[in-house]
Order: C-alpha cells, then sequence, then structure tokens
C-alpha cells in the first residue's frame, strides 16, 4: 500500500530544492553535505517530545533505507 503523506509533493519538492541549493552555492562534498543533513535532522528531533525520539528515529533510518534499494 502506498504511503499517503500529509504535505504536499509540490511543498516537499520545494523544500528540498532550496535545501539543494545551498548545498550547491556552498560546494558542499558529499561527506560535508551529509555532515550538515545530517546535524540538521539531529536538531529537528532533539525539538521533540524525548518519548517519541527513539520510535522517530527508527522509522526514519528505515525509510531512509527504503529508499536507496
Amino acid at each position: 500500500m502506498p504511503i499517503v503523506s500529509k504535505y504536499s509533493n509540490e511543498r516537499v519538492e520545494k523544500i528540498i530544492e532550496q535545501l539543494m541549493d545551498v548545498l550547491v552555492k556552498e560546494s558542499a562534498s558529499p561527506d560535508l553535505a551529509l555532515m550538515c543533513l545530517g546535524n540538521t535532522v539531529t536538531d529537528v528531533i532533539s525539538q521533540m517530545p524525548t518519548k517519541q525520539r527513539e520510535k522517530v528515529v527508527e522509522n526514519f533510518a528505515d525509510a531512509l533505507k527504503q529508499s536507496i534499494k
């Protein structure tokens, strides 16, 4: 069954484009880009209630693994 997002594809694509624009503007190498994005993910997760964090991290990691298969 397909996953239904509460966010429009257009909104998601716009934000991704903006993030990628910054990385390109900064000439970020893949390892630097991953480090920056990883730190951003950590900051976002840190703003969530403590009880939710572990499940969010598991879901995020699972989704990331699925996206590269």
